[in-house]
């Protein structure tokens, strides 16, 4: 198969959409917890444990949405243990994320264990159908899940530009003394951000189990939290160009997959595996430089402080 005959193909830039369904959500969440000055590292375990929570729920009986939710609420738990760790007890956020990535993604992996002892093959549920009824060719092959992903990405933007609490956390990542001096709870804010932005991770992580996949199984979110981490960086901290970011890397992801599938054996499966994360970085490089990231970033801030 040529690549032009690849790109050509509908089902190629439907796949594009689906991969980067997770990155979207998971990159949104990042970035609201940057916004405030707080570095999450913790994403790559809040979503296996969304992964798995979501999933859970639905295997015991909960409608699929009512899954997501406890994908939700499961990172927005962790999301607050971050921000205690970071914010109230101004502890290095590289160590605290680090620490719930392993926290999270243990107790899931411990939590299947548990649920499943005997089990060898993975159990499956029902998950999310196609939105046939929207009557757009590629959106409707894909879930409700990535049109919610759709529409957080202008929601978030208006949130964050348009509205009084959008302000509050921009001055928060920006200048915490001066958005103290205006009264503003820069404990408070931050604390909101990352919980909400936690959610958003835990709801990534629900994507793959209740929509693009129908069973929970280790491994599964495989670095997509990291990616994430880099894609908000790619943005310069701006939902749209998170979008974009997502989307560029889903498509050279879906894009390897069609060229092992095309390429037989003239290059290592490897070479192709490689493909999505070397232009990636290329990208990032070329982007990065230029990026104004929030000033108070990875900055711990005590009340009262100068």
């Amino acid at each position: 198969m040529e690549l032009l005959d690849i790109l050509a193909n509908q089902a190629f830039w439907v796949a594009v959409l689906r991969i980067a369904t997770p990155l979207i959500l998971g990159t949104l969440g990042v970035l609201l917890c940057e916004r405030a000055g707080v570095l999450n590292l913790g994403i790559e375990g809040i979503m296996v444990a969304g992964a798995f929570s979501g999933w859970l729920a639905v295997y015991l009986g909960a409608p699929l949405w009512l899954g997501v939710l406890v994908a939700a609420l499961t990172g927005a738990v962790f999301g607050l243990l971050h921000a205690f760790l970071t914010v109230g007890l101004a502890l290095s956020q590289h160590v605290s994320g680090l620490g719930i990535t392993l926290l999270a993604t243990s107790l899931s992996y411990y939590g299947y264990r548990v649920s499943f002892p005997k089990v060898t093959t993975p159990p499956t549920i029902t998950p999310f159908g196609e939105m046939n009824w929207l009557g757009v060719p590629i959106l409707e092959q894909q879930t409700l899940l990535t049109l919610l992903a759709l529409l957080l990405v202008p929601l978030i933007s208006y949130l964050l530009y348009r509205t009084p609490v959008g302000l509050a956390v921009r001055m928060v990542g920006e200048n915490p003394q001066a958005a103290e001096g205006q009264g503003v709870s820069v404990a408070a804010v931050r604390t909101g951000a990352i919980v909400v932005g936690s959610s958003l991770m835990g709801v990534a992580g629900s994507f793959l189990t209740l929509a693009a996949f129908n069973a929970f199984f280790f491994n599964m979110v495989n670095g997509r939290g990291w990616i994430c981490v880099a894609l908000v960086v790619f943005a310069s901290w701006r939902p749209g160009k998170a979008l974009l970011g997502a989307l560029l890397f889903a498509f050279f992801d879906a894009l390897q997959l069609r060229l092992q599938q095309s390429g037989g054996a003239v290059l290592p499966y490897q070479m192709y595996l490689m493909l999505p994360y070397v232009l990636s970085i290329v990208a990032l490089i070329l982007v990065a430089r230029k990026a104004s990231y929030p000033q108070a970033l990875m900055k711990p801030y005590r009340k009262g402080e100068r």
